[in-house]
């Protein structure tokens, strides 16, 4: 039997162990709320919520945020350089493909920062023939800019190759990052990069990738066309425009070109701009393999996901933390879209064309939507009758323009060849976007090719795109959790232990 004394100290004890508990509890959830982003009043009101109102929490507003305080102040005990390395060991603990490289000045101070997990480097494998490069300023306290590295996935959606952190944006920083973010994965190259009209990352570039095609950044063009050509009136400007967008000849865009510099006074932004115009011209990009690219759209939209958090008063810690939730959201967005095209079945116009029931196994949604509407345009084409001289595979396609009798229509110089089944046009729409064109179907249904041939469907935009091994730069399988090869290894070895322990129990 229990003295009343030990009793008593039993029900404080179980009082004190229920309060800390409930402490832990508390402390989590702060935790959690604090990763997730909320804001710490309206976290505190929510964990609130759950225990019948604030006051019954056990810890003020001011309480709530004092924790957060001293959390990061333990975080960041050993300064930025410390917790910066702690972070980076414990990125690679938890899976060893993570990389990242730090650049130090002559004084041994960290200045650049590169990093990419493992997904990225599986991503850049699959999908890193376009790259688009930016970078925003005023990340953290230390004034960093944050570059990233993106491009297209299969859905035509965001996907990111690398991330960096830059003390300044010289050509000599810039060439670092190149050079890393190439040997981080593999020292493969991409085809095409894009990126605003910074010259130190121009010089960078024709440097580190000579033989990468390097474009300019539409939009950013248009900005500043917009800045020095406005007041001349809209209509220089929308000449601009046209010059950068539409026409598809270069003596035509040249001519077109010399009669606005007669229509500006100020000529040296027209002068400097057209230096370069092989980077930004439409005439000039029939043979980029672009993806439909023209900007670094793309990258600026996934800063805009982290403008919230790109505070110059935010310790970089901090900031990792916002960067990896950004990048969890991006790739489950992916991941719906990959359940959906399993489990959705595409939307087929045409049921009885051979060749969109093929394709539509294949590609993704977004892709064959792209696919479906060119096999659309090929249903209003006709072939001219040939002309003489002309050689035997050569096909003159052209579109009708049936809303308009009295417009010119356009056309289209196709090659094609029944025996190797090649075919090639002249507006070199696959060859910029990865998909054939309204002309190259008329001419296969010509030739009696009723499915895609294989060489003309890319399996980056397959709904098998990352459907590959993908090794690092030490030869190791790169596996995205690497937890997750064990989780089927257990799996797996449970069904036949099962099995095996139900018939033996007999």
């Amino acid at each position: 039997m229990v003295d009343n004394f030990t009793a008593n100290e039993y029900s404080d004890n179980v009082e004190i162990s229920e309060n800390w508990i409930s402490h832990i509890v508390q402390a989590v959830e702060i935790e959690l709320a604090d990763d997730s982003g909320i804001r710490p009043r309206a976290a505190h009101e929510f964990i609130g919520a759950h225990v019948g109102g604030s006051n019954n929490l056990g810890c003020t507003h001011r309480d709530h945020k004092n924790y957060l305080r001293s959390k990061r102040q333990r975080d960041y005990m050993y300064g930025e350089a410390g917790s910066l390395l702690k972070y980076f060991h414990l990125q690679t603990i938890e899976n060893p493909s993570f990389q990242y490289s730090i650049q130090l000045d002559c004084e041994e101070q960290i200045t650049n920062i590169f990093w990419a997990d493992a997904r990225m480097l599986i991503d850049y494998a699959s999908f890193g023939d376009v790259v688009a490069f930016d970078t925003t300023f005023g990340t953290n306290k230390e004034h960093r800019s944050l570059g990233v590295f993106v491009d297209f996935n299969h859905f035509r959606e965001t996907t990111v190759f690398g991330a960096a952190l830059l003390y300044d944006e010289t050509a000599e920083s810039f060439k670092w990052l190149f050079e890393t973010f190439l040997a981080t994965h593999g020292n493969k190259h991409p085809k095409t990069m894009f990126t605003d009209q910074d010259i130190a990352m121009g010089k960078a570039i024709a440097e580190v990738m000579p033989k990468v095609w390097h474009g300019l950044c539409t939009w950013h063009i248009t900005e500043n066309a917009t800045k020095y050509l406005l007041s001349y009136g809209s209509s220089i400007l929308q000449e601009f425009k046209a010059y950068m967008y539409e026409i598809k000849v270069e003596v035509e865009f040249e001519k077109a070109f010399e009669a606005l510099r007669g229509k500006v006074t100020k000529q040296s932004w027209l002068d400097s701009i057209y230096a370069v115009k092989e980077k930004w011209a439409e005439c000039y990009m029939t043979n980029v393999f672009s993806l439909g690219m023209r900007s670094t759209q793309l990258s600026e939209s996934f800063n805009k996901d982290l403008k919230g958090y790109l505070k110059c008063t935010m310790d970089i810690m901090r900031f990792f933390k916002q960067f990896e939730r950004v990048i969890v959201l991006k790739r489950q967005n992916e991941t719906n879209n990959e359940f959906d095209s399993r489990e959705k079945l595409p939307r087929i116009k045409m049921r009885r064309s051979p060749l969109l029931r093929q394709v539509g196994q294949i590609y993704t949604p977004n892709i064959f939507e792209a696919f479906q509407d060119e096999y659309d345009w090929s249903t209003t084409t006709y072939i001219k009758q040939p002309v003489e001289d002309q050689v035997s595979n050569e096909y003159r396609v052209v579109i009708s323009d049936l809303e308009n009798n009295n417009s010119i229509d356009k056309e289209y110089q196709v090659l094609g060849d029944p025996l190797t089944e090649t075919i090639s046009c002249s507006c070199k729409f696959f060859e910029r976007l990865g998909i054939l064109c309204a002309h190259a179907f008329k001419v296969l249904d010509t030739m009696n090719i009723k499915l895609v041939p294989e060489k003309y469907i890319l399996k980056r935009w397959t709904r098998v795109a990352r459907d590959e091994t993908v090794q690092d730069i030490y030869g190791r399988t790169i596996l995205e959790d690497p937890q997750l090869d064990a989780t089927r290894r257990y799996k797996a070895l449970c069904q036949k232990f099962v099995k095996m322990a139900a018939e033996n129990s007999l």
